[in-house]
């Protein structure tokens, strides 16, 4: 399974850019798909999930209300809309994927099977 990961760049505090995370696999419709990321020097730490059969999702607390996690209707692509963006953002970006996680497991990196390339994304001040 792979995924591919899009959209970083770079912007200032205060504006907004969107990654996606696309596949083409038939059983991507059964996976939860979650989105990471990792700054120099810190450890990889959960942002948002998706689960593409049903929809629901889980956010980390630091970016509640700012980032919004969706997917497309053909579940071939998750999208993770930030708004309000902090020099605190800046990391690189991962999608992850798996078929057989617990909601209970989906903040933990470890649990997922599958990950895409990360993509840079720079807030400046």
């Amino acid at each position: 399974v792979q995924l591919q990961a899009s959209g970083g760049g770079v912007v200032q505090a205060g504006g907004s850019l969107r990654l996606s995370c696309a596949h083409s696999e038939r059983t991507f419709g059964r996976m939860v798909v979650g989105w990471f990321r990792q700054a120099p020097g810190k450890e990889r730490e959960f942002v948002a999930a998706i689960s593409l059969r049903d929809r629901s999702t889980a956010y980390a607390d630091s970016v509640k209300g700012r980032f919004a996690i969706s997917r497309d209707t053909a579940k071939t692509t998750v999208y993770l809309e930030m708004n309000s963006l902090k020099p605190e953002d800046t990391a690189v970006y991962y999608c992850a994927a798996d078929t057989t996680i617990i909601r209970s497991s989906w903040s933990m990196p470890a649990q997922y099977d599958y990950w895409g390339q990360g993509t840079q994304v720079t807030v400046s001040s």
